[in-house]
C-alpha cells in the first residue's frame, strides 16, 4: 500500500534547492532550535511541552521521545503521537521528502502504548496502529498495523497482532507457572 502523500511537483532545479518557496526559512530556524533544544533535553515533560507548544505536534500523555529523537524540522505539525507510547533513542520522524523533481508531505500517525526501537525512521505519510512494535534500526515506509510487531530493512511485519497476543499469553502460563527444583 502506497504511503498518504501529497505530491508537488518541481521544476528548473532539485525540489530541496527551492526549499524556501516550499517553507519558511523562519519556521524552519525556529523548528531547528527548538528541536535542538528537546533532542538534550533529559526532562520528557519539559520537552513535550516545548514541542507542543513551539511546533504545534501533538503528543499524547505520558508519552516518551528518548534522548536524540528527531522530528520532522519543516512541518513538525503533521506529527501525531498517541498516548503511552515510546520512541526510542535517535529516531528520526520525517513529515516531508525532498526529491529532484517533486516533493512531498504527508501526516505521520503514531498510535497510543506504540513502541518503537532505537535509530529507526519513520517516513511520511505512515500510520503506526495502537499496541505496535517496531524494532530498533527500522525504515518504517509503510503503514504497521495496530498491535503486531514489525521490523527491518525493508520492513517487514513480523508478528500479527493475533500472534503477538497468542505470545503474550504463553508468557504469562510461563511466569504463573512454579519451576521445578
Amino acid at each position: 500500500m502506497a504511503r498518504k502523500t501529497e505530491r508537488y511537483r518541481v521544476e528548473g532545479a532539485n525540489s530541496l534547492w527551492k526549499i524556501y518557496d516550499t517553507v519558511s526559512f523562519w519556521k524552519v530556524m525556529k523548528c531547528f532550535i527548538i528541536i535542538q533544544i528537546g533532542r538534550f533535553t533529559p526532562f520528557l515533560r519539559v520537552k513535550n511541552w516545548l514541542y507542543r507548544t513551539f511546533l504545534r505536534m501533538t503528543i499524547g500523555e505520558k508519552t516518551s521521545l528518548a534522548l536524540m529523537v528527531m522530528p520532522d524540522t519543516m512541518y513538525p505539525e503533521r506529527i501525531f503521537i498517541g498516548d503511552n507510547t515510546v520512541i526510542g533513542f535517535n529516531t528520526t520522524i520525517l513529515a516531508h521528502e525532498y526529491l529532484i523533481e517533486e516533493y512531498r508531505l504527508g501526516d505521520v500517525h503514531i498510535g497510543h502504548e506504540v513502541m518503537v526501537g532505537a535509530n529507526s525512521t519513520i517516513l511520511p505519510g505512515v500510520t503506526i496502529g495502537d499496541g505496535a512494535i517496531v524494532s530498533a534500526a527500522t525504515l518504517v515506509h509503510k503503514d504497521v498495523p495496530a498491535g503486531c510487531l514489525a521490523g527491518g530493512n525493508p520492513m517487514q511485519i513480523i508478528y500479527t497482532a493475533e500472534q503477538m497476543a497468542e505470545r503474550k499469553r504463553h508468557e504469562i502460563v510461563q511466569w504463573c507457572t512454579p519451576k521445578k527444583q
